[in-house]
């Protein structure tokens, strides 16, 4: 056990070295470099007919509850639904990278109101891969973890 948590805090000390590494050289985070990042429409495929998706165009709970820009339309193949979606508040550059790093980036929200619109339709539930699991005592990996799991809705690809 001893030698997991030392192999941990040498991996975190070496992670910390190369972030302090590379801010001195005056690197930009990958989401800075992009000037049209915060403007970019997010997009997901839904395997349900447009019908069954906004029924009378009224978008699904979670898309409606974000302030975004959607549109829908077929996907190719008639393999249900294209929606994509950006929110309408743009914040670029380091305002971007500061309020990502904050959790209150917009693009956060319309990504997670995507994903929970996606597993809503298809699968009737939004299902979490978060759930709690039971265990004896909390651990450093643990914890690592529980963080990992926090953030998951928010990244990634849709």
């Amino acid at each position: 056990m001893k030698r997991l948590v030392a192999g941990a805090a040498a991996l975190a000390a070496a992670g910390l070295g190369m972030a302090r590494w590379a801010a001195s050289r005056g690197r930009v985070p990958g989401a800075a470099k992009d000037p049209l990042e915060s403007s970019r429409w997010l997009g997901v495929t839904i395997n349900r007919p447009p019908d069954e998706v906004a029924p009378a165009g009224h978008l699904p709970e979670p898309l409606a509850r974000v302030d975004a820009e959607v549109r829908m339309n077929r996907a190719p193949g008639d393999r249900g639904t294209e929606i994509y979606a950006r929110p309408r508040e743009h914040r670029a550059g380091a305002e971007g990278v500061l309020a990502r790093l904050r959790g209150e980036d917009p693009r956060t929200t319309v990504r997670t109101a995507l994903r929970e619109t996606k597993s809503l339709l298809e699968t009737g539930d939004v299902l979490r891969s978060d759930e709690e699991i039971a265990t004896t005592r909390p651990t450093l990996p643990g914890k690592v973890l529980d963080m990992a799991l926090g953030r998951a809705s928010e990244g990634g690809r849709l």
